[in-house]
């Protein structure tokens, strides 16, 4: 395979191990969640969103805090709640009766890293608001339009049990999600070393800077993609639209709605991340095979039958991939 990327594989490795020192830095800290802790490398590669789904308890503010540190970053978490309000999110504007003046005080989206926790508790205008930061990476507070610093990044969890005093995502903000990774309990062994790393904390020091990750993030753009992969990421999606056209009669009354076009997108610029963590200059088959499952699973809602058959957006998109022969 040819490649036209600036970059040498010789340049592509060296960046690339700084990224496994980054891994190693971490879990001094995080034990196991290698697959959520790559997926978050890709994430910030992508300047792209991540959506955790999961039991609480399972460290998700820890591992957000330990990125945040060992890349030097800031960060904030923010629990949602039924009573939140926009200003509560993104700021408001305060009255001075000193001055006589409205002065703007920012709200905790002020920052690189956030942590929503239990974003589905929030109502539709914190939604919005957040969408807006999401989306364009700037909010509005008054009149003024602040932009917000770079990277930015959300990290959004929602509990899959209690839906009590929670609210259904708008499909349009799920869709701004790169990834919706499902993240299970650790293993009795996992656990036993969580305790181990609890009782004698480990101090975790900077690897990288923000401007490093916003240089690796310009590097992503260049890694080499062929034309016949990108045909094969099309296939994939469409074949989630249409799959009476790709012989695919076994799913056909199981999809209510396709990926869109967003999930073509993401496959793409995630692919060239996936490829860059693991040392290479271009992509392959296997790297969308990889991350297609965190991307789509969102993206492919399922009929009522399937639900009824207890079939998951994993098991329809695993057929999927299977009928889909690769370059």
């Amino acid at each position: 395979m040819e490649t036209t990327s600036p970059y040498t594989l010789e340049q592509i490795k060296e960046k690339s191990l700084k990224w496994q020192e980054l891994k190693t830095e971490i879990k001094k800290v995080i034990v196991g969640q290698d697959y959520v802790i790559d997926r978050i490398f890709i994430g910030l590669l992508c300047n792209s969103h991540i959506l955790l789904e999961g039991v609480p308890g399972l460290a998700k503010t820890t591992l957000v805090k330990t990125i945040a540190q060992a890349i030097g970053l800031s960060n904030q978490r923010i629990q949602f709640t039924p009573d939140l309000l926009p200003a509560d999110l993104i700021g408001t504007l305060i009255y001075n009766p000193k001055t006589q003046e409205f002065q703007t005080r920012k709200g905790p989206i002020f920052t690189n890293f956030v942590l929503a926790d239990e974003i589905n508790r929030a109502p539709a205008k914190v939604q919005s608001a957040l969408l807006e930061a999401m989306q364009e990476h700037q909010v509005t507070i008054g009149d003024t339009t602040y932009h917000l610093d770079e990277p930015f990044f959300v990290l959004a969890t929602q509990n899959p049990i209690e839906q009590e005093g929670t609210y259904r995502l708008p499909e349009a903000q799920v869709d701004r999600f790169m990834f919706k990774l499902l993240v299970t309990y650790p293993k009795m062994s996992e656990e036993k070393e969580i305790i181990q790393k609890a009782l004698m904390p480990q101090k975790i020091s900077p690897v990288f800077t923000k401007e490093s990750i916003l240089a690796d993030q310009k590097l992503i753009q260049d890694v080499y993609i062929d034309e016949k992969v990108i045909d094969y990421i099309l296939q994939i999606v469409f074949a989630s639209r249409q799959p009476k056209e790709y012989k695919l009669d076994t799913i056909i009354n199981l999809i209510e709605y396709g990926a869109s076009p967003r999930a073509s997108l993401a496959l793409a610029h995630a692919s060239k991340a996936h490829a860059f963590l693991r040392k290479r200059h271009f992509v392959i088959p296997d790297d969308v095979k990889a991350v297609a499952p965190d991307i789509m699973r969102h993206r492919v809602l399922l009929t009522y039958e399937a639900e009824a058959e207890n079939i998951s957006p994993d098991d329809v998109i695993s057929k999927i991939i299977r009928a889909i022969p690769a370059p």
